[in-house]
């Protein structure tokens, strides 16, 4: 069904409450550098997450676990520069808001003010309730997230579903109730059963964006290179590719490399 859409000149959390009671769905990718970004903010997505993931997607880390507070404000900063309409939501990396609600404001706000983003995400429920209260006492927003949280990776030990029995269900019902009566903006859910996640979604008078949890959200997210088949290697089921770009990058490159070698390239028309 198709829902008559509101332009809007720049995205804010405003906006997406008012998308979501309108039933008009809310499209988020991640982007960590400007040229990307600028591509991803000129096509119309609603929410660029700067998200932790450049530890594995710009980095090769296993983990979202190393990347650093410093790494995390120089790719939002890369991004804020680029972006005339969509709302920038920045991750705050492991270790900078778990143990201290005083040093997640101060990570935070550095966010904030060195990178230029609009937001802040951190991952998990009741047990980092008073670092999220900390910060949105700050006046700054949070967007919450769970289900699937990988800086958690080592307690779960795998990449697997999340919350598939009716004990963890439950509590990620009371994780989300909390996240909202604390003042969060938004939810990402990762990687739980649809039918759970359509009922989250429902509960919460918040936007719940989806990665891996159906289409009962009220939107959806993917890591960009993923959606546009720069990685072939991570094929997981919820992952729709709309390019095959590894392919094509490596068959373009292997021509310039040919094209170099046979003496090819450059041409006449292409020498001063």
């Amino acid at each position: 069904m198709s829902v008559a859409k509101k332009e809007y000149k720049r995205i804010t959390v405003k906006s997406l409450v008012e998308m979501k009671s309108r039933g008009e769905k809310i499209s988020m990718l991640t982007a960590y550098d400007y040229t990307m970004a600028k591509i991803v903010d000129g096509a119309g997505v609603d929410v660029i997450l700067v998200g932790d993931s450049a530890s594995n997607v710009m980095a090769g880390h296993e983990t979202t676990l190393p990347i650093t507070l410093d790494q995390m404000i120089y790719h939002a900063s890369s991004v804020v520069r680029a972006i005339d309409r969509a709302l920038v939501v920045v991750d705050l990396p492991f270790g900078t808001y778990q143990s201290d609600p005083k040093e997640a404001l101060r990570s935070a706000i550095r966010i904030m003010k060195e990178s230029g983003g609009h937001a802040v995400k951190l991952e998990g429920g009741k047990e980092i309730k008073d670092s999220i209260k900390r910060i949105l006492n700050a006046g700054i927003p949070v967007m919450g997230h769970l289900g699937l949280t990988p800086q958690s990776i080592y307690k779960f030990g795998t990449y697997t579903v999340r919350a598939k029995e009716e004990q963890e269900a439950e509590r990620l019902r009371e994780d989300a109730k909390m996240l909202e009566k604390a003042g969060c903006f938004a939810i990402v859910l990762e990687k739980i059963p649809a039918a759970l996640a359509k009922e989250v979604a429902e509960s919460v008078s918040i936007p719940v964006i989806g990665i891996g949890a159906g289409d009962g959200v009220d939107g959806q997210v993917l890591v960009v290179h993923d959606m546009i088949g720069m990685t072939h290697e991570f094929n997981p089921r919820f992952l729709r590719r709309y390019m095959n770009l590894y392919e094509d990058m490596t068959n373009a490159i292997g021509q310039y490399v040919e094209d170099v070698k046979s003496q090819d390239f450059p041409n006449e028309k292409e020498q001063y």
